[in-house]
């Protein structure tokens, strides 16, 4: 038996800000709102749908598993827009990436405070 996420909810100050910007850091597409939300298809399985209703909210962790490739092409753009990213959630700035379980990751924060994590290797 196996189980996806389907989608999640992410809570946001702007939902359509939210879904340009998690779309265009992790180049995948926009493509409007539905209904309440600003959804973006990750990949298959897996659907961020960016919700501004609540008016306070925690920022919450979301980690993606990404290829060499990817996690590169994340890397460069947190960097072309000038976004601070660090090696660990305590380092969220020190401008490193870590090495950890024979991979490579790193952290940054969204718009709404939520820290994005980006890694090649599983930590489990």
């Amino acid at each position: 038996m196996a189980f996806y996420l389907d989608h999640t909810i992410v809570p946001s100050h702007n939902k359509e800000a939210s879904a340009r910007f998690f779309a265009r850091i992790f180049g995948l597409e926009y493509n409007g709102p539905w209904g309440h939300f600003a959804p973006v298809k990750v990949n298959e399985t897996l659907s961020m749908y960016f919700d501004d209703r609540w008016p306070q909210f925690q920022p919450h962790h979301y980690a993606f598993i990404a290829s060499d490739e990817e996690l590169d092409a994340v890397l460069q753009r947190v960097k072309q827009e000038g976004i601070p990213f660090g090696s660990s959630p305590g380092a969220l700035e020190d401008g490193e990436i870590n090495h950890l379980y024979g991979g490579r990751g790193f952290y940054f924060r969204d718009p709404n405070g939520h820290v994005l994590e980006v890694i090649t290797h599983t930590y489990v």
